[in-house]
């Protein structure tokens, strides 16, 4: 078993329910990790606004992956600036092709934080992402369903390369790190990691890359996991 140094998680159907509600079990094993001396990581497909809010709510420490692993951002480093790794002018050609398409009836509508994004472009998940995969099949992205969005991200960059960016910069051990996730914009973020966990709600392609499936959903999973393989609770 790996000695877990750190805790990396993802936001959105992990420490919230399918309705974006953050669940009260994953705030008190988060806080109690971090009590401990365990940092906790923010890895979302959100942006590092979004991100910084919900470490400062929950009160972590570790870090940011931001935008699907497009943007890092530690406090004290940096000049206090996030650290862009992805090539939004990648997406924007794609989108680009959808609006000449489609015109103003483009069927994918752009997310209201489109101006804070840097690395990526993101629509509302009111469809399927198959046939938005099938359009940009030629374009140098690649489409993620976080299943909350669809994002349109440079395929140089994931989750994955995001933490393993982020424990370079702050000197974390990779290999001691817990990942915790649920959809397959964390497939590489949960292959990163030293222990791969997926919570009883996290797709099938999650499942089968873990070494840990959850019994419980959402974050009755992370609470689950913390306790179980950080605090050698049954």
């Amino acid at each position: 078993m790996v000695k877990i140094e750190a805790i990396a998680v993802d936001v959105d159907g992990t420490i919230t329910d399918n309705k974006r509600r953050v669940c009260h079990s994953s705030l008190d094993a988060l806080r109690k990790a971090e009590a401990n001396g365990i940092p906790v990581i923010i890895a979302t497909g959100n942006i590092s606004h979004f991100a910084y809010a919900v470490a400062t709510l929950v009160g972590t420490t570790g870090g940011l992956v931001c935008e699907n692993g497009g943007v890092i951002y530690q406090d004290g480093y940096n000049n206090n600036e996030v650290i862009v790794l992805g090539d939004i002018s990648k997406a924007q050609k794609a989108y680009d092709f959808l609006y000449e398409k489609y015109g103003d009836e483009i069927p994918f509508k752009i997310v209201e934080d489109a101006d804070a994004r840097v690395s990526e472009i993101t629509f509302y998940k009111n469809m399927d992402s198959q046939p938005l995969k099938e359009l940009l099949k030629d374009f140098d992205i690649r489409v993620y369903d976080s299943g909350f969005a669809l994002h349109l991200t440079d395929p140089d960059v994931d989750k994955g390369k995001g933490l393993a960016a982020l424990a370079d910069l702050l000197g974390y051990n990779i290999e001691n790190i817990m990942c915790i996730g649920d959809s397959e914009n964390d497939l590489e973020f949960l292959s990163a990691g030293g222990f791969k966990v997926a919570v009883a709600n996290a797709s099938d392609e999650l499942k089968e890359i873990a070494d840990y499936v959850c019994q419980n959903k959402y974050g009755d999973g992370v609470k689950e996991a913390i306790d179980k393989f950080v605090f050698n609770q049954e």
